[in-house]
């Protein structure tokens, strides 16, 4: 999928204004994974979304990759505020749309040696919309990505849908660089188990705070402290209460109480453990 793509369908989806802000957090948190050029066309430009999420606690963004375009967009925004950071990707849904798939890898791999590159992704498999006629440019454009984020020494982000037993058969069979993170978890506690013993960080997004989803916060109170981040994936999975309105990085403050309460620590305990593991995960901003 294209940054055209979602940014349509994001236009697409609400016309709600954004929601108001939440309370500042105690302890400054990053947003571990934000699409800024997607939301800056829903109305607001990136400056400005990264001084709203400033003024509530959220001090530092990953603007994450979705295809060459974008990725590129990330890289250069990252390298004039200082308050960002970039991972680069191909989506997997952009994989098997690519005429091209070896040159777009090329130009991933050309972008991730920048030093505001903090990441490979976001990559992985998803089998909600591509069909079976798309899978296997969605599994060698994964194992590309799983080697070049090992060739570069950067965290891997990975995207996940409906294909929980596949990302970690992949990821065996190319073996799994030194950090790996897991992208809007969306397993149930069985597989966020077997993630956290594989030493792989779990990142929660808004759905985490949905009523009809139990599960992951059983995932997220098992989940090792020291595993834990958080993410808005904005304009998109915007918590309660404004879930269905358009989300962003100011919105993290509603995540974290969510995941403060499910863990059963206190909210500032919470904040400085997301903090420090952005920090040990992406490196100083």
């Amino acid at each position: 999928m294209t940054t055209a793509d979602r940014a349509a369908r994001a236009n697409a989806r609400t016309s709600a204004d954004f929601p108001p802000a939440p309370e500042p957090l105690p302890y400054p948190v990053l947003d571990s994974h934000t699409h800024l050029d997607i939301v800056s066309a829903e109305g607001d430009d990136p400056v400005g979304q990264i001084a709203a999420a400033a003024a509530v606690g959220v001090d530092r963004l990953v603007q994450v990759g979705v295809d060459v375009a974008s990725s590129r967009w990330g890289v250069e925004l990252a390298n004039t505020q200082r308050a960002v950071l970039a991972t680069v990707a191909l989506h997997p849904n952009e994989a098997p749309r690519l005429s091209d798939l070896d040159g777009a890898l090329k130009s991933i791999e050309e972008l991730a040696e920048d030093p505001r590159v903090r990441g490979i992704g976001e990559t992985g498999l998803d089998f909600f919309r591509t069909g079976e006629n798309g899978l296997s440019a969605q599994e060698r454009s994964f194992r590309a990505h799983i080697g070049l984020a090992k060739r570069v020494g950067k965290p891997l982000v990975i995207h996940d849908r409906d294909a929980h037993a596949d990302i970690l058969r992949v990821l065996d069979d190319e073996g799994a660089p030194q950090t790996v993170v897991m992208h809007c978890f969306s397993g149930d506690a069985a597989f966020a188990a077997e993630c956290c013993r594989r030493g792989f960080v779990l990142s929660f997004a808004g759905t985490v705070t949905f009523k009809n989803a139990p599960h992951l916060r059983e995932a997220a109170a098992l989940a090792p402290i020291g595993q834990v981040l958080v993410e808005t994936d904005a304009p998109y999975l915007t918590p309660m209460p404004h879930r269905g309105r358009p989300n962003a990085s100011y919105l993290i403050p509603l995540t974290v109480r969510a995941l403060a309460e499910a863990k059963g620590v206190p909210l500032a305990e919470m904040c400085q453990a997301i903090s420090a593991n952005g920090d040990r995960i992406f490196g100083p901003w």
